[in-house]
């Protein structure tokens, strides 16, 4: 219903389309139907005071329903075209730790650790970092710890996923924090994938993990502002 739907604003004399992700369909329809029950609710309440409070409660959340689960359109580097030894960020975020540790589900080497922080203001549509093919992938229920604290990486619930690319391979993680309960992971064993395919979405604030081999070059630092599909964080040699 929701994978191709595009939500018109006008501003001025502006249209902007806004296109929502197929990931929330189910809790778009229900943010919805709660947000319309409570922007109707001040016909059936006396009260002034509550009127207004359940009407700004209801706008609030439309809006924000619309904002959580948008899915801009992005494009691919054009050196990153060309060029399959490049990693693209998975997420959208603030890069929050880039530590060196020992991997055993994928790589089983020590690795460099690249982890990025979504706030539930980010963009949580997810997209595959590289070219190639997936050959391993593992579902950890899991607890659910601030997804900025470093014990989240192995403890919370997460997706973890492997992927060959021509120079090499890459391991990623979908983690979810305290207030996300759901991750949605289209990706299998035995997917071809293209670098910027979108593959899932983490949901209300959570965390991605990127581990690359040591000799790799990694090109951001701790405090940068990444997005997925667009920005280059890494290069295999």
């Amino acid at each position: 219903m929701f994978s191709k739907k595009n939500i018109t604003f006008v501003v001025g004399n502006k249209r902007k389309n806004v296109m929502l992700t197929k990931y929330g369909t189910d809790n778009i329809i229900v943010m919805l139907i709660i947000g319309g029950i409570l922007i109707f609710s001040p016909l059936f309440v006396s009260n002034n005071y509550l009127s207004i409070t359940f009407f700004t409660l209801g706008l609030l959340l439309i809006m924000f329903t619309f904002w959580f689960f948008r899915d801009p359109d992005r494009k691919v580097p054009e050196e990153a075209k060309t060029d399959t030894s490049l990693v693209l960020s998975p997420a959208d975020g603030k890069v929050v730790e880039i530590v060196e540790e020992d991997e055993n589900y994928y790589l089983k080497d020590k690795v460099r650790r690249i982890s990025i922080f979504l706030s539930p203001l980010d963009v949580h549509v997810n997209r595959v970092p590289a070219t190639g093919e997936i050959e391993f992938y593992d579902y950890n229920p899991g607890k659910y710890l601030v997804a900025y604290h470093p014990k989240s990486s192995e403890l919370n619930e997460q997706s973890r996923i492997g992927l060959r690319s021509p120079h090499g391979k890459i391991f990623f993680k979908q983690i979810v924090g305290i207030v996300a309960r759901r991750l949605v992971c289209e990706l299998k064993v035995g997917d071809k994938v293209n670098a910027g395919d979108k593959f899932g979405m983490m949901k209300f604030g959570s965390r991605m993990d990127v581990m690359v081999p040591l000799d790799a070059e990694v090109l951001v630092k701790v405090g940068d502002r990444v997005k997925a599909c667009e920005t280059i964080i890494s290069k295999l040699i």
